[in-house]
């Protein structure tokens, strides 16, 4: 979607293909970042956007135990927004969509889902997809494959992934907020248990961290050990717990981590997801995702479609890319996945505390969670002839 904006923006007519009626969907990546908001202002809605309801996340805690330890603080980022917006995706892509309607050359298609490419030769010349009218058939100078970690495009466009493995999933649930209820987004680490609790204002967002492939004996263990299993991380009445009403109420996440050799081949390019897929853990991908939107649309302004301008977009953004993949394996392996094996309980890891005891060194999650390893910025476009 902001790909689609910035390209129309620029003069460029695009066409947006969404498989569902609408982006009502929960569980999905609800965070909008310091440098997403920084992209915002640049085109002049931020202020706009802080009018839609949000809550402002200043700061990270993680919680040993009963011991409670700031881990990122968002406050000293050199940006106009030092916090992260907690918003519903569905809320962002809608506003998204509105302001690139203003574009003559923007269309949004919903209820589209594509089901193959068109190739001329070996370049991808349009897509195949399937509409509540029937089947159709969209020609295009570029597809750009945006469809997420299952992403089609880039398995029919033949593109190959290195995956870097993930020992953990992560099951998504919610619950409501009361008055007396912390108002700190966190993370609790207890006795071989992992809980992410996200404030969403009338309620909470959970994710409760899993090794992987663990969720059908998590089931086997019933209901009721799962509800107490959670009653005791978030210290709440096991009255509350009477929310998840069954599995139904509580959605998988099967972590990936990996990322394609090549992001693009003549005709085609895959940008977030699609091309990276990247864990849960600092809530990075859709930022990570609209980086490479704003990449994509520097290079790709004046209407090149060639694959050596699209080879520039995953040289810009490859680097990134892996120092945030490896900083996330690097959580995963050695604090996360040593959580959920200690079933004592632990204490904090020594980065941990490291981080509570100096407040200058909260500074170095913030940047890599705020705005990443390489921020982008929007390019003035030469209006392009569509």
């Amino acid at each position: 979607m902001m790909l689609g904006l910035l390209l129309a923006r620029a003069g460029l007519k695009v066409m947006v293909l969404e498989k569902h009626r609408d982006f009502l969907r929960d569980f999905r990546g609800d965070t909008i970042h310091p440098s997403t908001l920084e992209l915002l202002h640049e085109l002049g809605i931020l202020e706009e956007f802080l009018r839609l309801p949000h809550q402002k996340v200043h700061e990270l805690r993680a919680q040993f135990g009963d011991l409670t330890l700031p881990v990122a603080d968002f406050s000293g980022l050199p940006v106009r927004c030092p916090f992260i917006a907690m918003i519903p995706q569905w809320d962002f892509l809608d506003f998204l969509a509105r302001h690139a309607r203003a574009y003559p050359g923007f269309s949004l298609m919903m209820q589209a889902e594509v089901t193959d490419l068109i190739e001329q030769g070996n370049k991808v010349a349009g897509i195949k997809c399937l509409t509540p009218q029937g089947p159709l058939e969209i020609t295009a100078d570029l597809v750009v494959g945006a469809d997420g970690r299952h992403s089609l495009v880039r398995s029919r466009g033949g593109l190959p992934v290195t995956d870097l493995g993930a020992p953990i999933d992560a099951l998504w649930f919610g619950l409501s907020r009361r008055p007396g209820d912390s108002p700190d987004t966190m993370a609790r680490f207890d006795s071989g248990s992992i809980l992410v609790m996200l404030n969403r204002g009338d309620y909470w967002q959970c994710a409760f961290v899993i090794a992987k492939g663990g969720f059908e004996t998590l089931k086997q263990k019933g209901l009721e050990s799962f509800r107490a299993t959670i009653a005791g991380l978030m210290r709440l009445a096991g009255a509350r717990m009477g929310e998840i009403r069954s599995w139904d109420d509580v959605k998988l996440l099967t972590v990936q981590v990996n990322r394609l050799r090549e992001w693009c081949r003549p005709g085609l390019l895959c940008i977030g997801d699609a091309a990276h897929a990247m864990s849960p853990v600092g809530g990075v991908g859709i930022n990570l995702a609209i980086q490479d939107a704003v990449a994509a649309a520097n290079v790709l302004y004046n209407g090149d479609f060639s694959l050596p301008a699209l080879s520039k977009v995953q040289k810009r953004r490859e680097l990134p890319t892996r120092l945030t993949q490896a900083f996330q394996v690097a959580v995963q392996n050695n604090i996360l996945r040593r959580v959920l094996q200690d079933t004592h309980g632990i204490g904090p890891p020594l980065a941990v505390r490291a981080l509570a005891r100096w407040p200058w060194l909260r500074r170095i999650p913030a940047r890599m969670v705020g705005l990443g390893a390489r921020p982008e910025h929007i390019q003035s476009p030469s209006t392009v002839a569509a």
